[in-house]
């Protein structure tokens, strides 16, 4: 389903539940981080893309004189309306899906931004729990459909932080820069090379179609959430490292010093360092890659980025792992877990001619297992977050 239909279903939606037509429809994609996991809070750098999928949120500004209410429904669930009081939004008031827009509308009258009274619906179709930031897509959409109502002005790179202080501060996930950033800068056929400490960024040629390949995402169907204690846990574990090694950020240390600091830091602490140091030069072995010869030569990093998220990060999962060995003995180019991990989706590089052969020897390997059939499908870079209708 494309993307333009998806804004459609939302602005169709509203008028059903509103009954009034929108003022608009804003769409932001969901992203696959190519590679480059964890080092976005580390101030290093990643390598994401958007994708195909993507939330589009149909908004209309209240015109009753009420500039304090705000309605919001989505295709999620019971599709029940949440209304809430703007004027005594706080932190501690917002809670479920609904957490996602209303915290970005939060940062923005934070920021002295006159947010009055709208209705809001929201359709997407990016997998919630997967790895590829549904929460940011909300995010993103709604923070560009405010940016333009309210003629607030704001830059893509401002719009970024808006939507990263939005998941820290409301959502309680300490996440970096890279999901909003894929979700609002990116273009079709490309990927986005970030650095986290500048906010500076390049498009890099992702043209998987030319070269005969595409990228499978195998949804595991085990859901995670940044907001719990693993991803926390590794973001401390980072900050330790830095903090005994004497550096701003992991970012400031180099792949050659590793050895150096092994005798510094106890054993876990030194595998979590060693992972963001050598992913940060995987990033940039990528990017030369793909500059100098294509995506066709990218698969050894793909992997070796799995290997020491499964090994030294320790964020991987069996059904991650058989995943990614499934589509590695199938003719994949290379496969890796995408996403903060503890579930959610791995990705393989693949031959077309090879899909159907990757599809089903993963899925058959699933049920082999015992475990939840994955869902899988194949992504496209994609354009960043506009508005549609």
């Amino acid at each position: 389903m494309s993307i333009s239909t998806d804004a459609a279903l939302a602005a169709s939606a509203f008028q059903d539940v509103f009954g009034a037509a929108p003022s608009g429809v804003w769409s932001a994609p969901g992203r696959v981080n190519l590679i480059g996991e964890h080092t976005d809070y580390n101030e290093g750098f990643v390598l994401p893309f958007a994708i195909d999928r993507a939330a589009a949120v149909a908004i209309r500004r209240r015109d009753d004189n009420d500039d304090h209410t705000a309605r919001l429904c989505s295709s999620y669930g019971d599709q029940q309306i949440v209304t809430v009081d703007l004027a005594a939004l706080t932190q501690e008031t917002m809670s479920g899906w609904s957490a996602y827009p209303l915290g970005v509308v939060w940062v923005m009258r934070q920021m002295g931004i006159d947010i009055g009274g709208f209705d809001l619906y929201l359709h997407s179709t990016v997998p919630s729990g997967a790895g590829l930031s549904s929460s940011a897509a909300i995010e993103c959409a709604v923070a560009t459909a405010f940016n333009d109502l309210e003629s607030a002005g704001l830059t893509l790179n401002e719009l970024v932080l808006v939507g990263q202080r939005a998941e820290n501060e409301v959502v309680g996930a300490p996440t970096g820069i890279l999901d909003q950033s894929a979700s609002l800068l990116s273009t079709s056929g490309h990927a986005v090379f970030l650095d986290c400490r500048t906010q500076e960024s390049k498009l890099v040629p992702l043209d998987l179609s030319t070269a005969g390949l595409l990228i499978l995402v195998i949804d595991t169907n085990v859901s995670h959430a940044h907001a719990t204690g693993g991803y926390s846990d590794r973001r401390a574990s980072c900050e330790l490292g830095a903090e005994v090694l004497g550096v701003r950020s992991l970012r400031d240390v180099a792949a050659s010093e590793l050895p150096e600091t092994a005798g510094l830091l106890d054993e876990e602490t030194f595998r979590r360092v060693r992972h963001i140091v050598t992913e940060n030069q995987r990033v940039l072995d990528t990017v030369e890659a793909l500059d100098q010869g294509g995506p066709t030569t990218i698969g050894d990093l793909l992997t070796a980025s799995h290997l020491s998220m499964r090994d030294d990060f320790e964020i991987s999962c069996p059904e991650l792992d058989l995943a990614v060995e499934s589509a590695l003995m199938n003719g994949a180019l290379g496969a890796r877990m995408t996403g903060g991990g503890f579930g959610g989706s791995a990705i393989a590089l693949i031959q077309i001619s090879e899909e159907n052969a990757v599809r089903e020897a993963v899925v058959s390997a699933f049920a082999k297992a015992g475990y939840t059939a994955p869902d899988i499908f194949a992504v496209s870079p994609a354009a960043g977050a506009c508005r549609i209708l």
